[in-house]
């Protein structure tokens, strides 16, 4: 079974913010699931697909808490 880490997003606040986030996070292969309700994004797989993810969604101007 895959691990399963969850980022929580302080400033993804609107559909435009998820919709660059997943835009950040579709250029790599990390595995993802972006959740606006709750303000998180899971991320499946090992800790260097985490670091990989997390990178991407800073890129993309957002702050992880």
């Amino acid at each position: 079974m895959q691990n399963k880490h969850i980022l929580f997003i302080k400033d993804m606040d609107c559909e435009v913010c998820a919709k660059k986030i997943e835009q950040a996070l579709s250029e790599t292969k990390v595995e993802f699931e972006v959740l606006l309700n709750s303000k998180a994004v899971v991320i499946y797989g090992r800790n260097d697909l985490v670091y990989i993810a997390k990178t991407a969604i800073r890129e993309a101007g957002f702050t992880i808490e």
